[in-house]
């Protein structure tokens, strides 16, 4: 079985000091994050997606002055609609981020006892540390070499096999069925779906909707991003909070957002938004 997990993304940057760009994808990596940052106040953080959000929160939260460099024009670009997206903007803001959103990071340098990250704006920052949080890639090469079958991940059906008989692949290293969800949830419904398979009962993997949850306190936030399908977002406000919800012509819920209190309306929205896969 396949069970190799994913790499950080490494994006080509030029400069001397392109090698010092920390990146965090298992507790050692965290460890020396953290203590490249000890006693430092300036953090550039490459990308604005899901981790990259989050550890802007928590840096920011921690006292330490961020700035996050991405190509999008809004945070969680992919996850969130447009509105959501610039309310999170907005509230990281608030905590004091330093948002450079249209441009990327073109070269990481020393200059005297800091690291200087120049933009393709033009903007140079200067820092202490530099921490890419720009995505995964699947792990793939062992299953390559191997002769599997290889897309995004490693390919699998429903019952998480691969394209050879009694090899199986699980966790963020998998394709299954086309779908590639580095997320818990994702994660633990393979998990229940291949331990059966293994005990002697075939059985394919079931993804209902999978709310990801936003480990951002500065604007708490839950998202079901919805399919591939047609549809309108539409926005509804509540006390201290904002419900948005993907619907099709016919008014059927495909996907939703939530920030700040209408965090609470998750369990109602989740029961009513289609399955990934039944």
């Amino acid at each position: 079985m396949f069970a190799l997990g994913a790499d950080p993304i490494v994006l080509p940057l030029a400069g001397d000091a392109a090698h010092q760009v920390l990146r965090v994808n298992d507790l050692a990596d965290y460890a020396r994050f953290r203590a490249a940052i000890e006693g430092k106040k300036n953090v550039a953080l490459l990308g604005a997606g899901l981790i990259g959000c989050e550890f802007a929160n928590d840096l920011a939260a921690g006292g330490y002055r961020v700035h996050v460099i991405d190509t999008a024009p809004r945070p969680l670009g992919r996850l969130l609609p447009q509105a959501v997206a610039q309310q999170l903007q907005q509230a990281l803001a608030a905590t004091g981020v330093v948002w450079h959103l249209g441009t990327t990071a073109r070269a990481v340098s020393r200059h005297a006892a800091d690291l200087r990250v120049d933009l393709a704006d033009g903007t140079a920052l200067d820092v202490d540390a530099v921490l890419s949080a720009v995505g995964l890639r699947p792990r793939t090469q062992l299953a390559q070499r191997a002769g599997l079958q290889v897309n995004r991940g490693i390919v699998t059906d429903r019952l998480l096999q691969t394209s050879a008989a009694d090899v199986y692949a699980l966790g963020d290293c998998a394709e299954i069925d086309g779908q590639t969800l580095p997320y818990v949830l994702p994660l633990m419904q393979a998990t229940r779906a291949l331990a059966r398979t293994l005990a002697g009962t075939p059985t394919a993997v079931a993804y209902p909707a999978m709310p990801v949850v936003v480990k951002t306190p500065a604007l708490p936030l839950i998202v079901c991003p919805p399919p591939a399908l047609p549809g309108n977002w539409t926005y509804a406000e509540h006390a201290s909070g904002t419900e948005a919800r993907f619907e099709d012509a016919g008014g059927k819920l495909l996907g939703f957002a939530l920030a700040g209190a209408a965090t609470a309306r998750k369990q109602a929205l989740t029961k009513l938004a289609p399955p990934v896969f039944s």
